[in-house]
């Protein structure tokens, strides 16, 4: 590998080439066997950085005018994790859905150490809470979930979309 040094002559040919409006690559080319990063490095060692910009890109360029979007505000759920934010602000939380939509049996609650292919493995509870366990109802062939538990975990991409998009209720 042979390093060129920058000669008077190289320098004064790459002061001419900056300050006519050439770019760094054209101007790398222009020298041969030398670097556009390597030409960058020696504009800025002999502070050469300055030069007059052309009238065309001093110039601001217009900005399309874009169409007014409606901003829709969506308010944030509050889960079990934040009742300690939730009480600092004085909010009530709103009840967890799936705990007054689907109860599970106590004879059908399983433990980690219970579960099986044939049981759903869907979690109730927080997992650090003595209270915590699994729905251990039958699980549906080649999925981890009953027929419940699999109609709120797989749900279609469309249904999940609309479901998002709908506004809050007003209050």
């Amino acid at each position: 590998m042979t390093v060129l040094t920058w000669s008077d002559e190289r320098v004064e040919q790459l002061k001419k080439l900056w300050e006519s409006g050439l770019s760094a690559s054209q101007i790398a080319a222009e020298l041969g066997n030398v670097t556009r990063n390597a030409v960058i490095g020696k504009v800025h060692r002999l502070g050469l950085s300055g030069r007059a910009k052309s009238p065309a890109s001093a110039a601001p360029r217009p900005r399309k005018a874009r169409p007014a979007q409606h901003m829709m505000r969506v308010a944030r759920p509050i889960s079990r994790g934040n009742t300690a934010l939730a009480q600092a602000f004085e909010v009530e939380l709103e009840p967890d859905p799936i705990a007054y939509d689907n109860v599970v049996p106590m004879s059908q609650r399983l433990s980690l150490q219970e579960l099986s292919e044939a049981t759903c493995h869907w979690p109730v509870g927080d997992p650090a809470s003595p209270d915590f366990f699994f729905c251990g109802g039958k699980a549906l062939p080649g999925l981890p979930y009953c027929a419940h538990h699999s109609r709120i975990a797989y749900q279609p991409a469309a249904d999940r979309r609309r479901q998002t998009a709908k506004p809050p209720a007003q209050r």
